[in-house]
């Protein structure tokens, strides 16, 4: 009767491997292939409806292109490029995220090495202040700093729209990174102090390439959150520096059939931050696992 059990046991054991397997294997990755092509079915839709003409928009969906493949133009992108409203949101766009960016991640890794390896007087108090900003929702915020941009002339510029992004982006980077760099092992920067290296030269030789994977993650995070952002620009850019997010607004409103610049624009508008996030994601994924595994 005992071995009847175990060879029963067995059996079942076998069976539960089996299926494990199997769904550690071909069907969860058939299940997040269906995924991500239903995750993309609105940018391929934004994108063969840029392709075609107004008429052909108004008369079906977008998906009767596959079988009137005759349709597709590039007719809506010639179009955009005469638009000069939405050219230059493109390039208000990009400047804003780029520096915005860039100064939340400089400014965060040298916070965040600070908080995890220099010594001054209430560290933690200060770092405790930092995780305090995180629980801040942007709209509390929105109407104070919109009277003190007013006051000192930064309200309606493209650098009122900067830095309140980076001043809203560097509590998340400081956390983030301080974390990360707390990790790396103590040994190696005393070793690297031994041999005479100063804090700049430790935290550029050092502390930044191990921080790569983290710093790449808050990077695509912060490009992300900024390039579609519309809430803050509406509210702190003028009509002279609105990125693309708040000119595709004004587009709806104002020329409600305007299709042929809204379809394009929507598309360059999504493609964006989809090509920076693929460029990057290699290094997003090892950031944001990073301290899964010791």
């Amino acid at each position: 009767m005992t071995a009847d059990t175990s060879t029963a046991t067995k059996a079942r054991r076998s069976l539960g491997s089996r299926l494990a397997e199997g769904v550690s294997g071909g069907l969860v990755r058939v299940f997040l292939i269906v995924v991500g092509l239903f995750w993309l079915v609105p940018t391929i839709g934004v994108l063969l409806s840029s392709l075609r003409t107004p008429e052909a928009i108004g008369a079906d969906g977008w998906w009767h292109v596959f079988s009137k493949p005759s349709e597709l133009t590039f007719a809506s992108y010639a179009d955009l490029l005469e638009n000069g409203d939405i050219t230059d949101s493109l390039v208000n766009t990009v400047l804003i995220t780029v520096p915005a960016t860039v100064l939340v991640v400089v400014i965060g890794s040298l916070a965040g090495y600070a908080f995890a390896w220099m010594e001054f007087p209430g560290r933690d108090w200060w770092f405790l202040g930092v995780v305090g900003l995180l629980v801040v929702p942007v709209q509390v915020a929105l109407i104070p700093i919109a009277e003190l941009f007013g006051e000192i002339g930064l309200f309606g510029s493209l650098l009122g729209v900067i830095l309140f992004h980076v001043g809203f982006g560097l509590p998340f980077a400081v956390f983030l990174l301080r974390n990360f760099f707390a990790e790396i092992p103590r040994e190696l920067l005393e070793a690297a102090r031994l041999d005479g290296a100063g804090e700049l030269r430790l935290f550029a030789r050092v502390v930044m390439p191990l921080g790569g994977p983290a710093i790449a993650s808050l990077g695509i995070f912060q490009f992300l959150w900024v390039w579609n952002d519309m809430l803050v620009a509406l509210i702190f850019a003028d009509s002279g520096n609105q990125p693309i997010t708040v000119a595709l607004q004004t587009q709806v409103r104002q020329f409600g059939n305007n299709v042929d610049v809204l379809a394009p624009g929507a598309f360059i508008s999504m493609v964006v931050p989809l090509v920076v996030f693929f460029a990057f994601q290699r290094q997003f994924v090892s950031g944001v696992m990073a301290g899964a595994v010791k």
